[in-house]
């Protein structure tokens, strides 16, 4: 599950809520939904959020008031907000009610990837700040490609599975990508969605908030 806090204003950083949320994935590891619940420390319980997961994608503004942060600091502040204990994810999950969908569609074939290789995008609302582009260089292992288009580049295998991806800018200020190609081999296909989550979760935790999991081959 992602967690994040939100504040009152981008201003004041103290928390007033937690939003938490979990993508629901399709077979071939593309997404398909966002659950997500909020609790706020003036109502105090727990409701389904999909308009909240959907404003903080688009609205620049209430962007600004989240941050993303793991479980340990989600319960912290919730315990100091009042909440008590936590709950446990499986608990949690019993408040998405309301999913918010994510366009789905056959992948493309764009006759540019060889034989049994995937093509993914994992798209990223917000800004890198010079600091968390360089850790995210770090953790992805990037080198510098030349290209003002793409940040930097990297490959590796794992169960005989071979990936590439690339770290790409998409306009100013306004979203990353992440592009990932896979040439699939006799090893497990979960190899892959344990590729993927690492990706998204790698830059997430530079403050940038995931918003889907596309597949165009």
């Amino acid at each position: 599950m992602d967690y994040y806090l939100i504040s009152t204003s981008a201003k004041d950083r103290f928390p007033a809520g937690v939003l938490v949320e979990e993508f629901v994935l399709c077979e071939d590891y593309t997404a398909a939904g966002i659950d997500s619940a909020e609790w706020g420390s003036e109502t105090g319980e727990w409701l389904a959020a999909p308009e909240v997961s959907r404003a903080i994608r688009s609205d620049r503004a209430l962007r600004a008031r989240v941050t993303p942060v793991g479980r340990r600091d989600a319960r912290d502040a919730y315990a100091y907000l009042g909440g008590g204990e936590l709950p446990e994810e499986d608990r949690l999950r019993a408040y998405f009610q309301r999913r918010q969908p994510l366009p789905a569609s056959t992948p493309l074939h764009l006759g540019t990837a060889p034989a049994k290789a995937r093509r993914y995008r994992i798209l990223f609302a917000g800004e890198l700040g010079a600091d968390g582009l360089a850790n995210v260089q770090t953790v992805l292992r990037l080198v510098p490609t030349g290209d003002p288009r793409v940040v930097g580049k990297a490959s590796g295998s794992a169960d005989g599975h071979g990936f590439t991806w690339e770290l790409r800018r998409i306009g100013a200020g306004i979203a990353w990508c992440v592009d990932v190609t896979v040439r699939l081999g006799a090893g497990p296909v979960a190899t892959l969605g344990a590729l993927l989550l690492h990706h998204r979760q790698a830059i997430r935790e530079q403050g940038l908030i995931p918003v889907t999991v596309e597949r165009f081959a």
